[in-house]
Order: structure tokens, then C-alpha cells, then sequence
């Protein structure tokens, strides 16, 4: 069955599902306040990079499925209503800022004139569908008709489109069997190839999104505790970490020590999912995921210190090549970027700092003047005491020691995402650090096997 669509919000996740919605098939029009944007949008052109997103938009926007406006009468026939809006962490504290979220409502409201579905995918605390309900039943004309879901999403940047049309799961949040059906249909052909689906009632499905938020990050700032105990103990956390992906129970997925995890979504929902359970009275229940920030804070400052480390001590008047300002590879989000927060604090600390990033240079720019840019990994690194290679794109962990030999100062590099084979780097005279292994930083290179190598 083809819906008429509205997708109220068009950031990362907005646009990408709108794409999404038209690709299964629906009419689709996205809905947002900001007038330049929804003006590039309708020429094809993306405010932000994700990767294939831009082919699927303009695919669409030719077929006539999908098109974006800023009038919310444009979205008062929709079937669906789905509300994509962000959830910042407040400016002060840590909850969430539901602001987006209510003015979606707010505006959305009058505009409710016949039987549709309101369907929630934002990241947002328990217990604010409940909220968005009561305000839509009592300010829209068609409240008597209306129906509730949150449908939670579950994209990773760098391969949201992935995530849209072939996702892990699709929850269903819904408060009765007619909200479940219209959402079976919209998402039909992704279930007839097979994607669970997992129905619930409104608050467990919130829960669901910031429970997997949750135990991801913990995943992460385990690994990254063990770095931490190994650098105390002169054990190798790449060799644990090795071991400990065989296990069935655990899995290898996101278990990769170095720089932590950043980005718009999981350091401040982590934060706001424990902020709520305090306001529910069940702080106890999520107190480590303050630890689990904490971690993951930590990995910033040691990175630091093993710069400065291979600095001899001080980071002044040294020149130090970044590579990655984005906080993860595949995106141009420089949003809590672990390297930019790197950088900036080797900067102030007396560095002179050189940064290279494939997609994310503009943003970083806009954000850290101060810092010094280059057009390629070679240019960055041009002087270089030290070369930092803090988000794993591809391109640097395919980098070689003779391709960067010839333009730096000195040969020593940290590796802060275990991109690269420290083996290879080593033989060729270089002094190698990466978290969790601190006897590589000053081991000569051996002819021996690479630590947890099985012949």
C-alpha cells in the first residue's frame, strides 16, 4: 500500500528517511523551518554528506515521490507523520532538549484536520510520546481520530541509507492494532525480505533506542578501560581484544580500543537516558553509565599525552599532522569529535596543529579557525614531529611509511584507532604508539610474528 508521507525534520535523520520512505515506494514531502535548506534540498544538493544519501534524494526528487517545504500545510493530507527533529543535550545539565520536539507538535497540530498516524523516531527520553499524545489530541481538530507510535531509528552515520533499507530490526511502538498495521504496510517490503519486527507499547519502545545506545557506548569504554589497565599492566589490548571477539557472547563489533566514540547522538543520549532514570528514581539502575562517559572522556586526554609523549615531553613549537576531524569515518559530523577535541587541546598546549579530513574540513573550519588545514593526508603532514592519525578512514589506514617518510620531520606516528600494521611501520624506522600498547612505542622493529598472530 502507498502512503502519503510528511517527515517533519531535515537533518541527518530526516532527509534520510524521507529518501528511505520514497524508495519503499510512498509519496513523500519533507517538512522543515529552515528556508536555504529545504531550497538546496529541492535541487539535489545535501547540507551535510552521508554517504549515497545524495544519488537516493535526487533519485527521488525526479520521480516526483519526494519533495521538501517549509509550509506546514503541506504535510495536512499525510497518512504518516513522522517526526525526525533532534534532541540536543540541554545548555545546562544533561537531559534532553525536548524544545524540537514540541514545536514539531505545536506546529503540527492545527494542521490535523483527518485520521493520520503521528509516529515518533527522534531519540527522546520515556514518557514523551505520552506527552506528544496528550498535546495533539487536545490542539488538533482531528484529535478524536488521531493514533501515537514511535517507531525508534537506529541509523549509523557514514551508512544511514544502509540502516534505512536494510535494517537490523523495525520497532513498533503502538497503542493498538491499527497503528501497527499502517506501520506493517509502510515498512512492507522491508519485512517481506525478511527484517524483524519487534512491537511494543509506546515507553518500551523509547527504552529500546536508549537501552542500545547505552550498552553500545558501555561495549566501547569497556574495550577501553582494558586499554587503560594494560598500559598499567605492559599488556597488549589488541591481542585481548582479539581473544575476546571469538567469544560468542561477545562479539567483535565495536569492541576497538583508541579514541572513543563522539558524535551528535550517543554521548548525549547516554547522558540524558541516566538523567531521566534520576528523575524516575531510578538513578542507581544507569549510574555507570557515568563511568562509562568517563571512559570514554579519558581517551582524549591520554591521546594527548602520548603525542606529547613522542614529543619528548612538551607539545610547544612542535608540529603535529591530524589526520581526521570528523568523528567517525563516513560523515562529515564533526560534532564532539573526539580528533577536533585532540587537536584543540594540542593547539592550546603550544602545537602547532595541521589538519586533514576527506569530507569534514569545511565544518571543522567554521568551528576551529584556529587550527591550521590542509588539502591531503601528504600536505598535513609536511614537517610533521609527529603524525596523529585520530579518525580511520580508509585512505589512512591504506597510508604507507614511505609515502609520508619524505615529508615529515621525524618518523613517529600515533595510531589512535589501530588502523594501521604497526609491524609494517616499525620496520620501516618509525616510533609507533597506539592506545592500550605502550611497549610499542620504543621496541625496535623484529622479524617476529605481529603480536596474536596464529600461524
Amino acid at each position: 500500500m502507498v502512503y502519503l508521507i510528511s517527515v517533519l525534520g531535515c537533518g541527518y535523520l530526516g532527509v534520510t528517511h524521507a529518501a528511505g520512505m520514497a524508495e519503499l515506494g510512498h509519496t513523500v514531502v519533507g517538512i522543515d523551518v529552515d528556508a536555504e535548506k529545504v531550497a538546496l534540498l529541492n535541487e539535489g544538493r545535501l547540507p551535510f554528506f552521508e554517504t549515497g544519501l545524495d544519488t537516493l534524494m535526487t533519485r527521488h526528487l525526479r520521480s516526483g515521490r519526494l519533495r521538501f517545504s517549509t509550509s506546514y500545510e503541506d504535510a495536512a493530507d499525510a497518512d504518516v507523520h513522522f517526526i525526525c527533529v533532534g534532541t540536543p543535550q540541554q545548555p545546562q545539565g544533561t537531559s534532553a532538549d525536548l524544545s524540537y520536539i514540541d514545536a514539531v507538535a505545536t506546529r503540527l497540530a492545527p494542521h490535523l484536520t483527518k485520521e493520520c498516524l503521528v509516529v515518533g523516531k527522534s531519540t527522546v527520553p520515556v514518557g514523551t510520546a505520552a506527552h506528544l499524545w496528550s498535546v495533539l489530541r487536545e490542539h488538533a481538530p482531528a484529535g478524536d481520530v488521531l493514533s501515537m507510535a514511535w517507531n525508534p531509528e537506529f541509523l549509523s552515520e557514514g551508512k544511514a541509507v544502509a540502516d534505512t533499507l536494510r535494517p537490523d530490526r523495525i520497532v513498533l511502538g503502538v497503542q493498538n492494532a491499527h497503528s501497527e498495521k499502517t506501520l506493517r504496510d509502510v515498512y512492507a517490503p522491508l519485512i517481506e525480505n525478511g527484517v524483524p519486527v519487534v512491537v511494543s507499547d509506546l515507553p518500551t519502545a523509547e527504552v529500546i533506542k536508549s537501552a542500545a545506545n547505552s550498552f553500545t557506548a558501555t561495549k566501547i569504554s569497556f574495550i577501553n578501560a582494558m586499554a587503560e589497565f594494560c598500559e598499567a599492566s605492559g599488556a597488549d589490548v589488541k591481542v585481548v581484544t582479539e581473544a575476546l571477539a571469538y567469544d560468542t557472547r561477545i562479539g567483535g563489533q565495536f569492541l576497538t580500543s583508541g579514541l572513543g566514540f563522539g558524535g551528535g547522538c550517543m554521548p548525549k543520549d547516554i547522558r540524558a537516558f541516566q538523567a531521566r532514570a534520576d528523575e524516575l528514581g531510578a538513578g542507581r539502575s544507569l549510574a555507570f553509565l557515568a563511568e562509562v562517559d568517563a571512559v570514554n572522556l579519558r581517551r582524549r586526554d591520554r591521546l594527548v599525552e602520548l603525542i606529547r609523549e613522542q614529543c619528548d615531553g612538551t607539545l610547544r613549537g612542535r608540529r603535529i599532522a591530524v589526520l581526521g576531524a570528523a568523528f567517525k569515518p563516513g560523515t562529515d559530523d564533526i560534532r564532539d569529535s573526539p580528533a577536533l577535541h585532540v587537536a584543540d587541546v594540542v593547539q592550546r598546549e603550544g602545537g602547532e596543529v595541521t589538519v586533514h579530513d576527506p569530507k569534514a574540513m569545511d565544518n571543522a573550519r567554521r568551528s576551529f579557525p584556529e587550527l591550521n588545514y590542509a588539502p591531503d593526508a601528504l600536505s598535513a603532514a609536511a614537517g610533521a614531529d609527529v603524525v596523529a592519525l585520530l579518525t580511520d578512514w580508509q585512505e589512512f589506514a591504506a597510508l604507507k611509511p614511505a609515502q609520508l617518510e619524505r615529508t615529515v620531520r621525524h618518523r613517529r606516528i600515533v595510531d589512535a584507532r589501530h588502523a594501521l600494521d604497526d609491524v609494517e611501520w616499525r620496520r620501516s624506522g618509525w616510533t609507533y604508539s597506539a592506545p592500550g600498547r605502550p611497549s610499542l612505542a620504543t621496541a625496535p622493529p623484529t622479524e617476529q610474528a605481529p603480536p596474536g598472530h596464529r600461524p
